[in-house]
């Protein structure tokens, strides 16, 4: 399918063409571990064993190159195992990478207890400053990693000033596009090496499927990773695949209910005299607003904020949400609601990621706005 069809096409018709065989509009599930071959090495369609190659995961990863305006996408297990298989192709022991100061917990977790035994150094800096960046950056450093909006504090990189600081240290940029979506930002064409993915969270959608992605605009990098992707084998089952291509099917309009909502959950929350801080790009007084609206087409569904009276007030408010599920994870239709500080930021205490201990973070639903409102209020007392 060609790549000038808008993004709702594509997120529909990309990767998804009709099935030869039966004209079956839906790719099918193709759970099957290996195939027949036409003779020794005689492979039809370039498919042997499905760690390396899967007709479903195949239609997954042709759709979130096409969405991402990349050459090259790739399907995984979990985020994680997308983000782990990208570290081991770009860096080697002695190597080292800028981190922000505000990411994913599990993303710490990688660098700090995982990576680094194998010789990999890190350092943090405040990615909302391309200067900050740059003091970070060393004569070994090969990746800048970014999250933006950032997990949890929905903090804003802008990905053009830092891609470009990133490149004159001859350091790769990845971006973990996770909280945005390629329909809200598209890293690649702001001069991002990689985009990553959790696709368990917008791009799923539902909550009901595991998943991770790699898509790159270079043909030689998407190579080295696809190596990678098979060498490792954290792939991406067929299953999972399909039910990810049948999420993004509606990431579009997902993505514009999830941020229409997401906006009035800030109105509620900017005027409520419980809530000391609001955490959200699309707010004026945001200190990145503007960069915000420069490279994305809208907010997004992720709002943070803090409560007044410290941490036991900020977990009792999760306690008494209703419609607001309490759970980790984000993204999925329904509205969820977590503590970071106990639940998904738990890995960071102590460090320098550490979390406000009254900070309470939203995935804002599809639900009925004014429902999600009045909930809110009375979990806010």
């Amino acid at each position: 399918m060609s790549d000038q069809h808008s993004f709702e096409t594509l997120a529909i018709h990309a990767g998804q063409e009709a099935d030869p065989l039966t004209g079956a509009v839906v790719p099918p599930i193709y759970q099957v571990s290996t195939y027949k071959q036409d003779g020794v090495g005689g492979l039809r369609g370039g498919y042997e064993y499905s760690r390396s190659a899967n007709p479903t995961r195949t239609a997954l990863e042709e759709n979130l190159a096409a969405l991402e305006g990349g050459v090259r996408g790739l399907a995984f297990a979990s985020g994680l195992a997308a983000e782990d298989t990208l570290l081991r192709t770009l860096l080697a022991p002695g190597d080292h990478v800028v981190i922000p100061n505000d990411a994913y917990g599990g993303t710490f977790r990688l660098f700090a207890k995982v990576v680094s035994r194998w010789g990999v150094e890190w350092s943090v800096a405040n990615t909302s400053s391309p200067d900050a960046v740059r003091a970070a950056i060393r004569p070994e450093t090969k990746a800048v990693w970014v999250e933006t909006p950032s997990n949890p504090l929905l903090g804003i990189t802008d990905i053009a000033a830092v891609a470009g600081v990133a490149h004159e240290a001859g350091a790769k940029l990845v971006v973990d596009n996770t909280f945005a979506s390629p329909y809200l930002q598209q890293p690649l064409s702001l001069g991002a090496d990689v985009v990553v993915h959790s696709t368990t969270k917008y791009m799923g959608g539902h909550s009901d499927v595991v998943g991770g992605a790699l898509i790159t605009a270079d043909t030689g990098l998407g190579e080295e990773l696809a190596y990678h992707q098979n060498a490792m084998g954290a792939v991406a089952g067929p299953f999972d695949s399909w039910l990810t291509l049948r999420g993004i099917k509606t990431l579009a309009v997902r993505m514009d209910r999830h941020t229409a909502n997401a906006e009035r959950v800030v109105d509620l929350l900017v005027s409520h005299p419980k809530v000391t801080q609001v955490y959200y790009p699309g707010l004026p007084e945001h200190p990145l607003h503007e960069v915000a609206a420069k490279q994305m087409r809208a907010f997004g569904g992720m709002v943070s904020f803090r409560v007044a009276g410290g941490e036991e007030a900020a977990v009792e408010v999760c306690n008494r949400a209703k419609l607001f599920t309490l759970g980790e994870s984000l993204g999925g239709v329904e509205s969820l609601i977590e503590h970071p500080g106990r639940m998904t930021h738990a890995s960071v205490a102590g460090s320098q990621l550490e979390v406000p201990a009254d900070l309470v973070r939203a995935s804002v639903g599809i639900e009925s706005a004014d429902d999600l409102l009045a909930d809110l209020t009375q979990a806010l007392g």
